[in-house]
């Protein structure tokens, strides 16, 4: 049964007295999301909430009241989600198929046996069937419109992969969703959500990310937006999420910020982060150096395979960009390179030069993307490593980072 046709059914009472006509379903937040607290009732001395279980289905198709003391008066606490006025013609989260869709009805059904007669969610309908219902109803007869309705296949999302993005009395945006299953969702997908979510939604739904999540969040979305989503946050929150962000793409985020803010949010940043992101800041953005990460695994050019583990194991980075170990003499002059293919098939007491390629390639930090590009496109390279005119290794530029500047250019 729908929303749609659902809204307006007559309640009457064991007499069959008319007592009203149903106006909206309210639906219960938090730990009891999803079950249907009540019926909203529109009668002749206001609006009045109804126990569901205080109503039953009648054969012909009206609602009955059991006890007509069951009516009380509808009061606006915030507590209730509201299917018409909060969901219906509004965005929600689809978590199962990783967007962002429009609700265009709702799903109930009854449930229970005997005197227990309960109405739940189902399903959320975001496809012409809903469409449909609502556009006709009120011009033509309910059969003759669930005709119409039953010619397009149903298009809808399961309730318990649903994540709504309500509004309270005071219409502030908040979210009544289980956050973890955002935080479980790849940053790629949480990003193309927040593109397609309007800007208070998009707002309540960054904020309520983990501050590790926000950052890799950040790193996905489109610069301009990036500015944006941090516009109502205090400095000393996004230098939190700043932290938690690849030092490159931490730079690349503040250079794009007012000077003044961006010097207040590396003022709240802990010295390391902070000196990390400033080195980053100094270099042209279009050149290698200002593409690369600092975060790289690396060990001295003597050292075994067993140190090189250990190495990799206390890695505070990105440890699905490590696809190298390096191998740095004095001063981080880069001598070489293990991929971590040899690293596994090796014995704990190998030295690393054993292992390491022939020929190590680098690039100088102040080589232009396009030659970069030109670079990764000839070796079919997956990382490079980046050196000062000293020799020293400065940072590593990852293949995703070329990839995402060539597709700028299409």
């Amino acid at each position: 049964m729908s929303l749609t046709t659902l809204l307006g059914t007559p309640v009457t009472d064991a007499h069959g007295h008319l007592r009203g006509r149903l106006k909206d379903v309210a639906v219960a937040t938090g730990p009891d999301a999803g079950k249907v607290a009540g019926l909203v009732l529109k009668s002749r001395s206001g609006l009045c909430l109804i126990p569901s279980h205080e109503v039953m289905e009648t054969p012909a198709g009206t609602l009955e009241l059991r006890s007509p003391s069951a009516l009380s008066p509808l009061k606006e606490d915030g507590s209730f989600l509201y299917l018409q006025q909060d969901l219906v013609d509004r965005q929600i989260i689809d978590i199962h198929g990783r967007k962002v869709v429009r609700v265009n009805d709702v799903e109930l059904e009854w449930m229970g046996h005997g005197s227990a007669h309960l109405l739940r969610v189902a399903e959320v309908e975001v496809g012409m069937r809903g469409a449909v219902r609502r556009i006709f109803k009120g011009m033509l007869p309910r059969t003759r419109i669930e005709q119409i309705a039953a010619r397009f296949a149903p298009k809808v999302i399961p309730w318990q992969f649903v994540d709504v993005i309500e509004v309270d009395p005071a219409r502030r945006v908040k979210l009544r969703i289980e956050y973890e299953r955002l935080a479980d969702m790849h940053p790629s997908d949480l990003a193309d959500i927040l593109e397609d979510l309007s800007p208070a939604e998009r707002e309540a739904v960054f904020q309520s990310l983990d501050e590790d999540v926000a950052a890799d969040t950040l790193e996905e979305v489109d610069p301009r937006l990036q500015v944006s989503l941090l516009e109502k946050l205090d400095e000393e929150k996004i230098a939190d999420i700043v932290e938690e962000m690849d030092p490159g793409a931490a730079a690349d985020l503040l250079a794009e910020l007012p000077e003044e803010q961006s010097d207040a949010i590396l003022e709240e940043m802990e010295p390391e982060e902070r000196q990390e992101v400033e080195e980053l800041l100094e270099f042209d953005e279009r050149s290698a150096a200002g593409s690369m990460t600092t975060e790289f695994v690396w060990v001295h050019v003597n050292a075994t395979v067993l140190e090189a583990v250990q190495a990799l194991r206390s890695f505070d980075g990105d440890a699905e960009s490590v696809t190298e170990i390096y191998l740095l003499a004095d001063k981080k002059v880069l001598k070489g390179a293990v991929p971590l293919a040899r690293l596994i098939m090796a014995q704990p007491d190998t030295r690393m030069t054993v292992l390491a390629d022939a020929r190590v390639l680098s690039c100088p930090a102040d080589l232009n993307q396009n030659e970069l590009a030109e670079i990764f496109d000839k070796y079919n390279l997956h990382a490079l490593p980046v050196v000062n005119y000293q020799g020293r290794m400065v940072g590593v530029v990852q293949a995703d980072h070329v990839i995402s500047y060539l597709r700028e250019r299409l």
